[in-house]
């Protein structure tokens, strides 16, 4: 570690990764970046995957300035070739892979299910849940090699929300991957689990207070304006009785936790990170 030099005040000297090799997916941004920097911080060489290549390689030259071993991958992750690809990447740097955190992802529509178009919802699940099954795949034969590994994939308390279906559906998905994977791999000493985030503040996508939903557009019909305008502002707020956004500081600090030897008898398990709001799971 670099003196003087912290990427994550919250790991309190924490070095839970030394030695280990993670790769994350959606680091160039978000809770992925501040879960790269958590994992680097604890002394993980760290394999940034993502589509944005801006934001990959700041992160990857952050966390090398900061002391630690980190490259980066570019590619869409949706497509089994290119998560194939990470694998390997990660496999010939470091010569093993002994975390993989699936947070690539992101809402990218904000409306009512009857108002998505189909190539909006094949987007969506394209980039929510295709992205972690084409990476549990391709890292999975690694890891039964060696017999060890922490896979930990993002869901959301969006499964029980309103205006994302398509994104919802695809954590639910990511929730039922972790749950199924993990009963087949426990013998290998493979484990698999999932972070559930409520509404986070990430810079330049979410304005602040508005506890992670988007503001409607204005292409659509006024009503659904309207509908949306009135859960944000009196419902949404009343859902989280900590009465605010987390911040991906604090959702990172979840997944080092799963991905960590500390939760080393947890296995198919979804961990909500949501303020208190209620949880289905």
């Amino acid at each position: 570690m670099t003196q003087g030099k912290v990427l994550d005040p919250r790991a309190g000297g924490a070095r839970r990764f030394e030695g280990k090799v993670a790769v994350v997916t959606g680091a160039g941004q978000g809770i992925g970046a501040a879960t790269a920097r958590r994992l680097a911080q604890e002394g993980a060489s760290v394999v940034i995957a993502d589509l944005n290549q801006v934001g990959a390689q700041s992160v990857r030259d952050e966390l090398r300035d900061f002391g630690a071993n980190a490259i980066f991958k570019i590619g869409d992750l949706s497509k089994y070739e290119n998560a194939a690809a990470v694998m390997e990447a990660a496999k010939a740097e470091y010569g093993k892979i002994d975390v993989l955190c699936n947070i690539a992802g992101g809402n990218i529509w904000y409306q009512s299910f009857w108002l998505y178009e189909p190539d909006q919802i094949e987007a969506e699940v394209g980039k929510n849940f295709w992205t972690s099954v084409w990476c549990t795949r391709a890292v999975l034969p690694y890891m039964i090699e060696q017999r060890s590994g922490a896979i930990v994939n993002v869901a959301s308390h969006s499964v029980v929300g309103k205006f994302r279906v398509p994104y919802a559906a695809s954590k639910g998905g990511n929730i039922a991957l972790a749950t199924s994977v993990a009963r087949e791999v426990a013998e290998f000493g493979i484990r698999v689990n999932c972070v559930a985030p409520s509404g986070t503040s990430v810079q330049d996508r979410v304005t602040p207070g508005t506890f992670g939903i988007e503001i409607p557009g204005t292409d659509l019909p006024p009503e659904e304006i309207e509908s949306q305008e009135r859960y944000r502002t009196q419902i949404r707020p009343m859902e989280v009785p900590m009465g605010r956004s987390g911040t991906p500081d604090e959702q990172a600090a979840a997944f080092a936790f799963l991905a960590s030897d500390d939760a080393s008898y947890i296995t198919g398990q979804v961990l909500p990170v949501g303020g208190g709001q209620p949880y289905p799971f």
